[in-house]
């Protein structure tokens, strides 16, 4: 138990960390660990990813491996949009939507089936992923730096509230309700600084 314990504090330190290489110069932006970085460098990316992982936890099933499956595929899409040049209307907002949505989402224990969770966050990711590529990266390695760190945030969140439930001896819901609720409160303030 105190293993688990331990876990869980270095993913929310991991989570919450700012590296500074997320937004150093352009000799920077092309490696895998700006990419890598990138996600964590901002709350908004951060928050998003960890709700996508608490919600898909608390759904359980097929959603534990195909909510983070849509994020993951439907981000690297939007990714490849922005290199080409494709340009997507109202991305910061959709990213800071992306976080309020998901964190309520999470946080109400919505019964929502497999595939409509899965088309939602795919959606949301789709603009996380061109803010991705518009933002810094052009290269493989980049990509694969934030793809390696969302796949870690994801799976944070879905930690959190597996390990959470253990710890607690019940069922993760009251542990994905407080992460939802936390991470929506996040999007929501982070809206209302920006």
């Amino acid at each position: 138990m105190k293993r688990t314990a331990v876990m869980i504090a270095a993913s929310i330190l991991a989570a919450s960390a700012t590296p500074a290489l997320a937004h150093s110069g352009p000799d920077v932006h092309g490696a895998f660990a700006a990419g890598f970085a990138h996600p964590f460098s901002g709350a908004d990316h951060a928050l998003a990813m960890v709700a996508t992982g608490v919600w898909a936890a608390s759904l359980g099933g097929r959603a534990l491996w195909q909510l983070p499956l849509a994020f993951i595929t439907i981000m690297v899409a939007g990714f490849l949009l922005a290199h080409a040049g494709t340009a997507l209307p109202f991305v910061e907002p959709v990213i800071l939507a992306s976080v309020v949505a998901i964190g309520l989402l999470a946080a109400l224990a919505l019964p929502v089936p497999v595939r409509g969770a899965a088309a939602l966050v795919g959606l949301f990711a789709l603009f996380h992923g061109h803010a991705h590529g518009a933002e810094l990266g052009s290269s493989a390695g980049y990509a694969v730096g934030f793809v390696a760190a969302t796949a870690l945030l994801l799976a944070a969140g879905g930690a959190l509230v597996q390990a959470g439930g253990r710890l607690l001896r019940r069922a993760p819901h009251p542990i994905a309700r407080g992460a939802g609720a936390a991470a929506a409160l996040g999007g929501l303030w982070l809206a209302l600084a920006g």
